[in-house]
């Protein structure tokens, strides 16, 4: 990837920026859980998974085909500190990635995060 990708994120317009980071904000607060994936990554897929089997509704942009995904991802690395997929909130709030999540599971605290968002019944939780 090395020094195009990172010279052309540098050099990206504040207005491009703006743009990708309110529609960033506004993706995340739209579902309960949002997800910022991308369709090859395995970490992505483990907290997908972990998401289907808890039973949990999500909603997910894979920024790897979108045609604006770099900016986005660059807007999400602005906004949160986190460079990496996948990138998910909870309640319009920012978790982290994979290791966030998958130790929230392990302390248990994501179903009850996810039960108070609303992204499961609470009488549905199992996991």
């Amino acid at each position: 990837m090395g020094s195009i990708l990172s010279s052309q994120n540098t050099q990206m317009s504040k207005e491009v920026m703006e743009t990708s980071l309110t529609k960033a904000k506004e993706l995340a607060a739209s579902s309960p859980v949002f997800v910022f994936s991308k369709t090859y990554c395995g970490y992505c897929k483990r907290v997908k998974d972990l998401l289907k089997q808890i039973g949990a509704t999500y909603k997910v942009l894979e920024l790897d085909t979108e045609s604006d995904g770099g900016e986005i991802q660059a807007a999400l690395a602005e906004w949160t500190g986190q460079r990496t997929v996948p990138n998910v909130f909870i309640g319009g709030k920012h978790i982290g990635g994979c290791d966030s999540v998958l130790e929230k599971h392990r302390a248990g605290q994501l179903v009850p995060l996810l039960t108070d968002a609303g992204a499961i019944a609470s009488n549905s939780a199992q996991l």
